[in-house]
């Protein structure tokens, strides 16, 4: 082979995949269709439907000053049902988003639009993956298990809010921070005040980054007639995303506030050190935004991981404090 022959790509791979990634390459030929239709192909989304259940039973763990094994069940059991309902959520999505998907190039690769699996296949593996994840959710204590059914509410809406509002990114908000609440009502027993907060924080921070992801498509959703912030902002987007920060960060801050212990001055500047981190860490999103670069569009839409990783690391290490 000569260094100007490139590797093709596997067959049935999605436009905006991750180059190499293991379902393209290691998965069962069979299973490809699936994985991709949960997006398993592309982790980022796992993740950050994953980072505000952290937020949440970690900040639970230092408003109580309990830390026990089943906390650890938590932090795994929301890591496999984030892997699974964002799964379920990707397959919904798809499915009542086939016609559209068509029409737009990034989409058009997608397993259903080309034609890898049909739509009852795709309604059968979505409630697979749901099933999976009630399995797990059943461990919860009751009041977190209530919330997890009631999650179904705003995943069930949320492919349907583009048809009909400029914001759809508050939907998608609604559903992809749930799990904050979830996680921290699984940890205590019940639903806090700071876990509001830190919902509401989630809340902007989905703001900001599916903004930037969704100006990848504006002039295609144009044409088709789709809302997203990103049509709505247009050139005024930068703007926008840094309120989104601030609220972001504001709002962080206010959660844990609320949450630390009286008194315990070391723990809580420990803990305001990773909303102040995150949002830096935005700002440098900020800075290098450019909405008519879909590789750096995507680009930042990924960082996101780390983004939401930064509270993480702080509130763990809050709790040696």
């Amino acid at each position: 082979m000569t260094g100007t022959e490139q590797t093709p790509e596997p067959e049935g791979q999605v436009s905006d995949a991750v180059k190499g990634n293991w379902v393209d390459t290691h998965a069962p030929e069979g299973l490809r269709p699936y994985l991709r239709l949960s997006r398993a192909d592309r982790p980022i989304g796992s993740w950050l439907l994953l980072l505000p259940c952290w937020w949440g039973v970690l900040l639970a763990m230092v408003h109580d000053g309990q830390v026990r094994l089943f906390d650890l069940w938590i932090i795994v059991g929301c890591g496999l049902g984030a892997v699974l309902m964002r799964g379920a959520g990707c397959t919904w999505n798809d499915i009542t988003d086939r016609d559209f998907d068509g029409r737009v190039e990034r989409t058009a690769s997608r397993p259903i639009p080309s034609g890898q699996v049909s739509v009852k296949q795709a309604l059968a593996w979505a409630v697979l993956q749901c099933l999976i994840s009630f399995a797990i959710l059943l461990t919860f204590p009751p009041m977190a298990i209530l919330l997890g059914v009631l999650a179904l509410i705003p995943v069930a809406i949320y492919p349907f809010a583009k048809r009909f509002t400029w914001w759809p990114q508050v939907f998608l908000g609604i559903a992809f921070n749930w799990g904050a609440l979830l996680a921290w009502t699984a940890h205590t027993g019940s639903l806090g005040l700071p876990a509001v907060f830190l919902y509401l924080a989630g809340m902007a921070w989905t703001l900001f980054y599916d903004t930037i992801y969704a100006h990848q498509d504006t002039e295609d959703d144009a044409l088709i007639g789709v809302k997203s912030t990103a049509r709505l902002f247009a050139d005024n987007t930068p703007r926008y995303l840094a309120w989104f920060l601030v609220l972001t960060v504001a709002l962080l801050g206010v959660a844990i506030i609320a949450a630390a212990p009286d008194g315990e001055i070391l723990q809580m500047m420990i803990l305001l050190v990773g909303p102040w981190a995150m949002g830096w860490h935005l700002m440098w999103q900020l800075r290098r935004l450019k909405m008519d670069d879909n590789d750096r569009l995507l680009e930042l839409f990924r960082s996101n991981r780390d983004a939401g990783l930064i509270p993480v690391l702080f509130f763990a290490a809050s709790l040696f404090a």
